[in-house]
């Protein structure tokens, strides 16, 4: 176990709550981006993946709570479990309105379910050494994602250019509170790994793990949805059409996400040098649907 904790570069704690949402999804259409299927099913994806993914954290973190010994900390992680579940609910409730326009995403995330629940899940392990080895596996796992999460959250707080393309309002409103709220919280994971194990090769080797299965889980999701929607008669997806369409800013540019890797694998890294606490702050009191549907 390592004992040297990277420090914030910042005091930016803030009490984390979780906030009770609504998002109305009668007026958004299936292309929610206009005209641009692709960048509309590949945000898409996290509907998919982020029910099963969320509740697979908060239940490693359940686990997690009588090993923590720090008070600050503890609170943070319950307040992490909160925010979290209610991430995994209202991207869940979007899934419903897929089905009505003619997109089951049932067979999909039928796969993603086994992978987290499953693969990822708790298993048959001797009390003892064994079984605390898996735990910390799984929590330096989530730390890794969790690094993508705010990555994720930064990202599309200053996509501008989603606002100028036209994409829908309640749609970039769920994806800011939750990004939003991904920055809020983005040291808990990695605080929290270090607090239980802090081990520089398990970090390197669980991130190795973690962007290995998120691109493929991703690239996967984003095929299924081009090839099942039902206004697209060849749909297909492509790393070319990723990167150009980072280039126009209506995702996350392909240099950009390359360069998170060494900054999560650097000995210095801490969270808080990602996204801006501020900015998270002033976009959550102004949600509309974080704040009633106003």
């Amino acid at each position: 176990m390592s004992n040297t904790q990277p420090a914030p570069v910042a005091s930016e704690h803030v009490e984390l709550k979780a906030r009770k949402v609504s998002f109305d999804w009668e007026e958004t259409p299936l292309h929610w981006v206009p005209g641009d299927p692709f960048t509309t099913h590949t945000i898409n994806v996290l509907h998919l993946l982020l029910p099963a993914g969320e509740r697979w954290f908060v239940h490693v973190y359940r686990q997690a709570l009588p090993y923590i010994t720090d008070d600050r900390l503890r609170a943070d992680v319950i307040g992490f479990i909160g925010q979290e579940a209610i991430h995994s609910q209202a991207h869940d409730d979007v899934l419903p309105h897929l089905r009505e326009q003619g997109l089951d995403p049932t067979p999909y995330t039928a796969q993603v379910d086994w992978f987290f629940e499953k693969l990822l899940g708790d298993r048959t392990l001797p009390p003892g050494r064994p079984r605390r080895w898996w735990l910390m596996e799984r929590v330096a796992m989530i730390a890794a994602i969790e690094h993508y999460t705010a990555f994720l959250g930064n990202w599309v707080l200053n996509a501008d250019e989603l606002d100028r393309v036209g994409a829908d309002p309640t749609m970039l409103d769920l994806l800011r509170w939750h990004g939003a709220e991904e920055v809020e919280h983005r040291s808990v994971a990695f605080e929290l790994f270090m607090h239980l194990d802090g081990g520089y090769r398990r970090r390197a080797r669980t991130w190795a793990l973690a962007f290995s299965a998120l691109v493929f889980l991703w690239q996967r999701g984003v095929r299924f949805f081009m090839e099942n929607d039902p206004t697209l008669l060849d749909g297909k997806a492509s790393l070319g059409q990723f990167v150009r369409k980072g280039r126009q800013g209506v995702l996350p540019s392909t240099p950009d996400m390359l360069r998170s890797i060494p900054r999560y694998l650097s000995r210095a890294y801490h969270p808080s040098q990602e996204g801006d606490t501020a900015q998270a702050a002033a976009y959550l009191a102004s949600s509309p649907g974080a704040n009633g549907g106003r």
